[in-house]
């Protein structure tokens, strides 16, 4: 009987051989325009068919442009980062991002800041970390299913609130009021990556993952689809687990949604978020977005929480102590400069105090806020040794 063991391999050297003498289909616009062109396969190919010479991030750069869109942004197409650097032999520059975000110092401290309820006290309650996490998750399922780049979206969710105050907009509130150009939490993300991390040298980010972060919230959209999609990703997270964390709380009931919002979106948020991720999906192209009849009932809840939760004096009666602290630690700042740690003194010579106070305090968590105004305006017991003993 002939042997039939190795037909297997010989099928798939016999693929490989297409493969080599096939055209490659690319099209995206970017890359033509910019006279790029995929790597074809010649002599000295793996048993994958790959080209031996090719790095792995290389090889990676090629499956974008064979699966994505013709409308996402590739790494390779990249407008680059503001420091040339060698790439990386293993990931994309949009992955290298990613990690860079991910390990970053801003990134941690988002565990201890505010959401939506003052530094709650349950383990369930939303943080600015879980939030970031969820946009994320949101974001990839959409990327992923109109064949965009995930890894860039990612990028920009995990960095998106990495400039966020502590005790949420209330601490932005307070430092808008107190700075002469302002303050917004997305360009101080922006800030952070681009001047206040890593000894103040920055995370060197690429053009795209900052235009993401820069336009995440309002304003002009991001630049790129995968930005566009971060801002949708955005509000559909932080609307369905506010509304989670209110009837966690007992501010709210699911009931309490308007009847026709939830006869069309949804009466669980796990049902909201499914019905928003699909219209988003289905209706996305040229640009990203929902279907009109979901985009209308999608309003009606954002405007229907502001109302009911994000001014409610039972969630947020706290929050007019958290502006006045805030101001009056500014103030204490700014008249002495000499307190504020050693490196906000470059930022203080080069920028002047308020923008080095600003920075100082956007980055604090909730905690570590209290903490400073706590050793700097509240007098300490005077410890009595009685036998030995403090």
């Amino acid at each position: 009987m002939k042997n039939r063991g190795n037909a297997p391999v010989k099928a798939k050297r016999s693929r490989i051989r297409q493969e080599k003498n096939r055209p490659f289909a690319y099209n995206n616009v970017k890359c033509k325009l910019a006279g790029y062109a995929p790597i074809l396969w010649n002599e000295g190919t793996d048993r994958e068919g790959w080209d031996n010479r090719m790095t792995a991030r290389q090889r990676q750069e090629e499956v974008e442009k064979m699966v994505l869109s013709p409308r996402a942004a590739l790494s390779s197409c990249s407008d680059g980062r503001e420091r040339e650097e060698e790439p990386c032999a293993y990931r994309t520059d949009f992955q290298r991002d990613r990690d860079r975000i991910l390990h970053c110092k801003a990134f941690r401290r988002l565990k201890h800041k505010t959401q939506v309820f003052l530094s709650p006290e349950g383990d369930h309650y939303r943080t600015r970390l879980t939030h970031t996490l969820e946009v994320s998750q949101i974001a990839r399922t959409i990327a992923r299913a109109l064949r965009l780049n995930e890894d860039l979206t990612e990028a920009i969710s995990l960095g998106h609130d990495l400039g966020h105050t502590p005790f949420g907009h209330a601490g932005e509130r307070a430092l808008d009021a107190v700075m002469e150009d302002g303050f917004r939490h997305y360009e101080q993300s922006v800030r952070v990556v681009e001047r206040l991390e890593n000894d103040g040298r920055g995370l060197n980010l690429t053009a795209e993952v900052r235009d993401g972060i820069r336009c995440h919230t309002r304003g002009t959209p991001a630049k790129t689809l995968e930005g566009r999609i971060v801002r949708l990703a955005d509000r559909v997270a932080y609307i369905n687990h506010d509304i989670d964390d209110a009837v966690r709380a007992g501010v709210l009931k699911e009931t309490d949604v308007p009847a026709d919002i939830r006869e069309i979106l949804g009466n669980r948020r796990t049902t909201r978020i499914d019905t928003l991720v699909s219209s988003i999906v289905e209706n996305s192209g040229e640009d990203i977005g929902m279907a009109p009849e979901i985009q209308e009932p999608f309003d009606r809840l954002h405007t229907f929480l502001f109302e009911s939760l994000y001014r409610n004096p039972i969630a947020k009666g706290e929050e007019s102590k958290v502006e006045g602290f805030i101001t009056r630690m500014f103030a204490y700042f700014v008249e002495h400069p000499d307190r504020l740690p050693s490196e906000y003194r470059e930022i203080r010579e080069q920028e002047g105090v308020h923008r080095a106070v600003c920075d100082y305090i956007a980055g604090m968590t909730d905690n570590y806020a209290l903490e400073i105004y706590h050793a700097v305006f509240i007098p300490r017991s005077w410890e009595v040794k009685v036998d030995g003993f403090t």
